[in-house]
């Protein structure tokens, strides 16, 4: 196994995760940019075919762009693993990739030892689950579960002003067809996704492995502030309408809304990482700023107090600016709690492992609310994600594999009394 470059210098990838560990490099952000159906993420999905199909999987893409690879005939009742290969611009080398590469290292571990499934059983490779090109988190198991529909995916739109629609057609990918999936449903008995962890859950516990309980309520705004653009140098200070003004306001009572909701002993998390203004020129004032806000607490009713004492600060921040402002909910997710049998036997396989809950989306949370799903974390030491400082040793990772490849063995043969070490 050779060495790669992580945050704190050469270290050992899994090889799954060393093929592909030059696809989407970001020389700018640093880390990795794969948005969907770019080229890194394209590149992505050939590797991945290509990994599949050297297992003798078949492969597959569905009305929504999702990968599958099946091992034996598609059916009903299968037990389904995986995550996605898409990320945040810039970010780490885990996010999305160890599952899928973790889930065809248990495929080959399964095939080594002769085993063969008594139930369907697939991988999966989600597309759009950062949701870094289009706006939509999730959006290959949003649109397959039928949480967004076909038409308003298609509209969506890139930073570039690309519909959905135009890149589609651009790959020769028919999204005529986009919507909810009640075949591909009915198809899955039970779906286990393996990520790495994005906070320092585990490396508090210092344990490698946990097993998820529940993801917090989260969702997607865009804030808009309305002004006048005019001309930098000859405008006065005091007869501006200056939107960038009223949203950098903004963003700040966003922070403070959080930090209150945090010193009330509530668990609220509120983040402004993107923002653009219009007409965007050094010496213009802008006449429209845009911020996005992503905002999240561990109860849905938590999640929208929070989003309204926003809503109010901006729209406060706004008048005082004599500027107009609007909100657009982009996504929502509620509180997801993770089947509660299905947690009981992954803890119990592996050991009594811990169990935590997730601050982070992921596309475990939307079937969740649809089919038996449950997660497995893999210690991230640095407990950085969605940048390149995310990290998980070649120990842990290959602990995921041993433990995932044991719990497909169990659900794939629930006859087959082995133990799974964790």
């Amino acid at each position: 196994m050779t060495a790669a470059t992580g945050p704190t210098g050469p270290v050992s990838l899994l090889p799954g995760l060393r093929e592909i560990s030059e696809v989407g490099r970001d020389r700018e952000r640093g880390g990795y940019s794969r948005p969907l159906w770019g080229d890194a993420e394209l590149a992505l999905r050939e590797w991945f075919v290509a990994r599949a199909s050297a297992l003798g999987l078949d492969v597959e893409t569905d009305r929504n762009a999702n990968t599958w690879a099946w091992w034996g005939p598609a059916g009903a009742d299968a037990v389904v693993t995986g995550s996605h290969l898409d990320s945040v611009p810039g970010g780490g080398a885990f996010d999305g990739p160890l599952g899928v590469v973790s889930a065809l290292d248990a495929v080959a571990a399964l095939q080594a030892e002769g085993f063969r499934p008594s139930r369907p059983f697939a991988v999966v490779v989600f597309a759009e689950e950062e949701g870094s090109r289009f706006g939509v988190a999730c959006l290959g198991s949003r649109l397959m579960t039928g949480t967004i529909s076909g038409d308003r995916a298609r509209a969506l739109k890139d930073a570039d002003g690309v519909s959905l629609e135009a890149a589609g057609a651009r790959i020769g990918f028919d999204v005529a067809h986009l919507g909810r999936d009640q075949a591909a449903l009915d198809r899955i008995g039970v779906f286990i996704e393996l990520h790495v962890e994005q906070g320092r859950g585990l490396v508090d516990l210092d344990a490698p492995l946990a097993v998820a309980t529940s993801i917090l309520a989260h969702g997607r705004w865009r804030l808009r502030f309305s002004g006048q653009g005019n001309h930098a140098g000859a405008t006065l200070m005091s007869g501006r309408r200056d939107p960038v003004v009223a949203a950098s306001r903004a963003v700040v009572a966003i922070r403070d809304a959080a930090l209150g909701m945090e010193s009330d002993g509530l668990d609220a998390r509120a983040t402004v990482g993107r923002s653009r203004w219009t007409p965007g020129g050094t010496n213009a004032i802008a006449s429209v700023a845009d911020v996005w806000l992503d905002a999240r607490a561990g109860t849905d009713g938590a999640t929208r107090d929070l989003v309204d004492a926003i809503v109010a600060a901006s729209r406060d921040a706004a008048d005082d600016e004599g500027c107009g402002f609007d909100v657009v909910e982009e996504s929502w997710s509620g509180e997801v709690r993770f089947d509660v049998e299905l947690r009981r036997q992954l803890t119990t396989a592996l050991g009594g492992i811990p169990q935590l809950p997730s601050g982070a989306g992921h596309d475990a949370g939307v079937l969740a609310g649809v089919v038996p799903t449950a997660m497995v974390f893999v210690r991230n030491p640095t407990g950085i994600s969605h940048a390149p400082e995310e990290w998980a040793s070649v120990d842990d990772c290959r602990a995921g594999v041993v433990a995932l490849t044991g719990v497909l063995r169990s659900l794939l043969d629930p006859s087959a009394e082995r133990e799974v070490q964790g």
